[in-house]
């Protein structure tokens, strides 16, 4: 198989399959007004199409309470991991192709995630599309994933014999989760390869960068006061919102691996009172632990900048004199989200195996990378861990209405895997 042979079709039972999952909903509790995730029941569809090609479970079942310990984890998930059936209703699958005493070294790993983010648009297939939550971020993506497995093992007998796959279908990618009770415990559990793939939509190309971000919030818990005495109380709202427009130009400037979005600000709704509590929101992103220290002290001391400018500008007045003089004693920062790595793959020879060997395209070096999953592999010695899956975020209305998955992108991205399948399998039995 090379990269001008015809793509891996989706068979009727494949497309079957992909509309069954489009319809389960299976977002997460912590996304919001989701209704309870069905996405035990979409893995045991997954489980019994899968096995019709030889792949056989070794392990369906939810992350443990140990497992949240001594990891960075998103405030909201630590919060809600304390409530009854959170981590129970989210459970991960893990499929083998081969038996069991397999090295790492011969084997591949997928990671697809099969929960989703809220939202139950129509699902359809019109011959063309597929449109449903999922379709292209990543039910799609699963589907044609066996199907490139089942190509690639007509091709290599030895596939599933001397060489290894494990497919990891896994719960909280989505919602802030950030993979820390999904695929982090399966890391830790040893469920990698030598190449390790993690589906997500790159237009085919194979990206071997995967981003994190920290999630900042700025709290002001001062007095509240009535609408007759607004100078009495703490104008949370004025304090915050000159500090929303302080970070913007302080933090806008263009950083080297990071990013700043300024995001939600909240105080209250109703309009005769002065709001002395409320809270700002900044999501900041990095490519590398040195750009993550560097955005998490510039913060720090854009704050500090924005406090003594805010205390100065509104020194004496009749409506915030009293903000003024306390901003500084009514004002903290908390870091929802914080600590988490970041992926930078060097692997030479999982590039060329790639590249050279299937076929795939590079990701272009100056486009920005994106934040997944792929992060809990940056720690794991002697594996080449790129990011490849069919479609773009933006063009396939990921996330939004209207969200599809071509049948050619999915039919397409199973020829990937079939190709890159086969050459791994060369590769380790010395075929030219």
């Amino acid at each position: 198989m090379t990269a001008a042979d015809p793509p891996a079709p989706l068979v009727p039972g494949d497309r079957d399959l992909l509309l069954r999952l489009l319809r389960l909903p299976t977002a997460g509790p912590l996304e919001p007004d989701a209704p309870p995730p069905r996405l035990a029941e979409a893995q045991v569809a997954y489980r019994r199409h899968a096995a019709r090609i030889g792949l056989r479970a070794v392990r369906h079942a939810p992350a443990e309470p140990a497992d949240l310990d001594g990891a960075p984890v998103p405030a909201a998930v630590r919060a809600a991991a304390s409530r009854p059936g959170f981590l129970a209703c989210q459970p991960s699958l893990v499929l083998r192709l081969g038996p069991d005493g397999l090295p790492a070294d011969r084997t591949v790993m997928f990671n697809v995630h099969l929960d989703t983010v809220a939202g139950r648009p129509p699902v359809s297939f019109d011959g063309d599309r597929f449109h449903g939550r999922g379709a292209i971020d990543a039910k799609g993506p699963a589907v044609a994933l066996l199907a490139g497995i089942r190509a690639a093992r007509a091709e290599r007998p030895a596939l599933g014999r001397d060489v290894g796959v494990l497919v990891q279908a896994v719960a909280g990618e989505e919602g802030g989760a950030m993979g820390v009770f999904g695929t982090r415990p399966l890391v830790r559990r040893g469920y990698t390869g030598r190449l390790n793939v993690f589906c997500e939509p790159t237009g085919g190309r194979f990206l071997t960068r995967s981003t994190a971000a920290m999630t900042a919030r700025i709290v002001v818990d001062g007095d509240d006061a009535v609408d007759d005495r607004p100078g009495r109380g703490h104008n949370a709202s004025v304090l915050l919102g000159f500090l929303a427009q302080h970070l913007g130009g302080a933090l806008g400037a263009p950083m080297p691996d990071a990013s700043v979005c300024v995001a939600g600000l909240h105080t209250g709704t109703r309009h005769n009172k002065v709001y002395g509590g409320g809270s700002l929101l900044l999501n900041l992103a990095y490519g590398t632990p040195e750009a993550a220290r560097r955005l998490e002290r510039r913060l720090r001391e854009a704050l500090s900048e924005g406090l003594t400018e805010f205390a100065f500008a509104f020194a004496g007045t009749p409506l915030f004199g009293r903000t003024a003089a306390d901003a500084r004693a009514v004002t903290r920062l908390e870091w929802l989200k914080r600590g988490l790595p970041v992926l930078d793959d060097r692997d030479a020879w999982g590039h060329a195996l790639l590249r050279d060997r299937a076929g795939v395209a590079p990701w272009p070096s100056g486009e920005p990378a994106f934040t997944c999953d792929a992060i809990w592999m940056s720690q794991v010695p002697g594996a080449c861990t790129v990011v490849l899956g069919p479609g773009d975020l933006a063009a396939n209305n990921a996330h939004a209405d209207g969200e599809f998955a071509r049948a050619d992108q999915l039919a397409d991205f199973a020829a990937t895997v079939a190709r890159l399948l086969t050459a791994f399998t060369d590769d380790l039995n010395g075929s030219p």
